[in-house]
């Protein structure tokens, strides 16, 4: 999904505010917790994207669910989001500002699948590997498939690298199946 010009625009806002004001882990978490509810909870949704609900009705019913869950700083953003009639931005803006903070943080996303869950010792060379090669700090995701048969695939980015058994079968039954024997040789 393409993002706006305003939802990028608040999130880089917003990251700045949070860098200024040192509170840019909290913000983090904040968001993540935004993404998540954003995600699973379409009643939410609902009421952000509502034009019935008056905007002050909103901004009292985020500060009750919200007030406990999040930092100041990041209510405060919430409440002028709404008041700028912005509030249906808010899963957008929460999804920029987690890519902002990881661009900052020089957090990349890697996924590993694999035919079966990984040990912590092979979780710990890997990570060690990736974090060499790319220098970056890493976020690991794992899965897990069985088609797989072993190996893993790794994902990051726009790059992957499979190191699956069953893609090499792949590969084998594609040279086999080329006929090298040619006719009246």
């Amino acid at each position: 999904m393409k993002q706006s010009r305003a939802t990028i625009r608040y999130a880089k806002s917003f990251l700045d505010i949070s860098v200024e004001q040192n509170s840019l882990e909290t913000s983090q978490k904040d968001m993540l917790l935004i993404s998540s509810i954003c995600s699973s909870n379409k009643d939410f949704i609902n009421l952000l994207k509502s034009p019935i609900i008056k905007t002050d009705l909103k901004v009292k019913t985020i500060n009750q669910l919200f007030a406990n869950n999040l930092s100041d700083i990041t209510l405060s953003f919430i409440k002028l989001i709404t008041k700028k009639k912005r509030e249906n931005l808010l899963p957008e803006i929460s999804k920029s500002f987690i890519n902002l903070y990881k661009a900052k943080k020089n957090i990349k996303e890697v996924v590993v699948t694999t035919a079966t869950p990984l040990d912590e010792d092979l979780r710990k060379d890997l990570l060690d590997y990736i974090k060499q090669a790319t220098n970056s700090n890493i976020e690991l995701k794992e899965k897990t498939d069985e088609s797989l048969i072993g190996g893993a695939i790794i994902r990051m980015d726009d790059i992957q690298f499979d190191a699956s058994v069953s893609s090499s079968l792949k590969h084998l039954k594609q040279k086999f199946s080329q006929n090298l024997y040619i006719e009246n040789y």
